[in-house]
């Protein structure tokens, strides 16, 4: 009998480290471990004893790339618990700054992180020898995120002017404008996005995925609504732990998020835009249709197609709310302290991201939990393997390694949130 291991020490082109390990025995998959070794980080424990109004700086410094989603998770998390509600223009500006988010995390995914994957370049730097214009378009549409995001949260990485009730200081018209030219750029920057994206060769592989994302009445979700799911979940926020349940696997320090009794789920842009298309605005719902995509979406190599239109919705939703702009009077609300426990869950860009908080008569923290969103698609990243693997076992293992990483690169895994990623090892083993 003999075996044959490929060892790759980093995953290129994710936020992370880990390991990824493979068993071929006799031609046939034989075993798929996503091994996760990272340390935990204990955020949860630092956020113990602490008053609740540094929960969105603590929260923030998670992750450099998504910091606005743990700001707006723990906010609101707050704001249930104290019964606040912040409405009109400083709810506009919650939903301005985390477009920003989106435009800057999705462009650098998109361009930098996945695209060399589909154009056959082991990084962008390579990329950019071939196709500048590309690159270009794609590092102009980051910063013009990354703007939104300095102006709205102070600063680009770790914004510091997120606060419970609002924010510490808000942006005037004048502000407001530069960034409203840029964006008419960015809208037509994304719009291209689309369209390049679509000319992309993808595999032929689709999946009867669970779906789980927010579903907001009347407009496309980013900080508000119902969790839903294409397959009839329909919970409010504060019924989440009564229906998903984090398990320990022996092979991973990362707990695998699941639905009771259902399994694996799927969040992230491609969940989304399956519950939520109808909410997107008509010139992204048209470019979506134009790239040949319908309103039902289950080919996980095409959602470099789906960040491409909520770069576009992104855009239009942040010119709208710009063009409505008027300057509050006050930039925040007062909260109250009392004994309470809060829920919040918004959509980072690569998924739901849940907090939940327990605060004492004090607004001290006792007790914090965070379930961000790669840690909901680890089990849903495995069982892809599982289905994905087997049809390319015929290939030599470097290039089987590589098909590999790119089917997990299509879930723009943030493994600093959560985890960390991704070495390779695959075991050949024949009679």
């Amino acid at each position: 009998m003999r075996s044959k291991t490929i060892k790759v020490d980093y995953l290129a082109r994710v936020e992370g480290e880990g390991a990824l390990y493979i068993k071929v025995k006799d031609g046939k998959l034989a075993d798929v471990k996503l091994k996760i070794f990272e340390p935990p980080r204990f955020f949860e424990a630092f956020l113990r004893e602490r008053n609740y109004t540094e929960a969105p700086d603590i929260t923030a410094r998670i992750c450099g790339i998504c910091p606005i989603a743990y700001q707006m998770s723990a906010v609101h998390a707050m704001e249930y618990a104290f019964c606040v509600k912040v409405e009109g223009q400083l709810r506009a500006l919650r939903r301005l700054i985390y477009c920003g988010e989106w435009i800057e995390s999705h462009a650098l995914h998109v361009y930098m992180l996945h695209a060399p994957d589909f154009l056959g370049y082991p990084d962008a730097i390579q990329m950019a020898k071939d196709h500048s214009d590309i690159v270009q378009r794609g590092l102009q549409l980051k910063k013009i995120g990354n703007e939104i995001v300095a102006l709205l949260g102070g600063r680009e990485i770790h914004p510091v002017n997120v606060r419970v009730g609002g924010f510490y200081k808000v942006p005037s018209m004048q502000e407001l404008a530069p960034i409203a030219e840029k964006l008419k750029w960015a809208r037509d920057a994304a719009l291209e996005t689309v369209r390049w994206t679509a000319t992309l060769n993808f595999p032929d592989f689709e999946q009867d995925y669970e779906f789980v994302a927010l579903r907001h009445i009347n407009e496309y979700p980013l900080n508000e609504g119902r969790l839903v799911s294409n397959k009839g979940l329909d919970i409010s926020i504060q019924e989440y732990e009564n229906y998903f349940i984090e398990e320990h696997v022996q092979h991973s320090n990362a707990l695998h998020s699941a639905i009771k009794e259902r399994g694996a789920y799927f969040v992230g842009p491609l969940a989304r835009y399956n519950l939520n298309f109808d909410l997107l605005s008509p010139s992204a719902q048209e470019a979506a249709r134009s790239a040949g995509l319908s309103p039902v979406c289950r080919n996980p190599f095409k959602s470099i197609i789906v960040r491409g239109v909520e770069i576009l919705y992104a855009c239009d939703e942040a010119l709208r709310i710009i063009d409505q702009y008027e300057k509050p009077e006050k930039p925040s609300i007062q909260a109250q302290p009392t004994v309470a426990t809060g829920f919040g869950c918004t959509e980072a860009p690569r998924g739901i991201l849940y907090h939940r908080y327990s605060i004492d008569g004090k607004g001290i923290i006792v007790d914090a939990r965070i379930v961000p969103p790669t840690s909901q698609n680890q089990k849903t990243i495995e069982n892809d393997l599982w289905q994905f693997i087997p049809k390319y076992l015929h290939l030599p293992d470097e290039r089987l390694t590589l098909q590999c990483e790119q089917a997990i690169r299509n879930y723009d895994p943030c493994i600093s949130c959560a985890t960390h990623f991704l070495k390779l090892h695959i075991d050949r083993e024949q009679k």
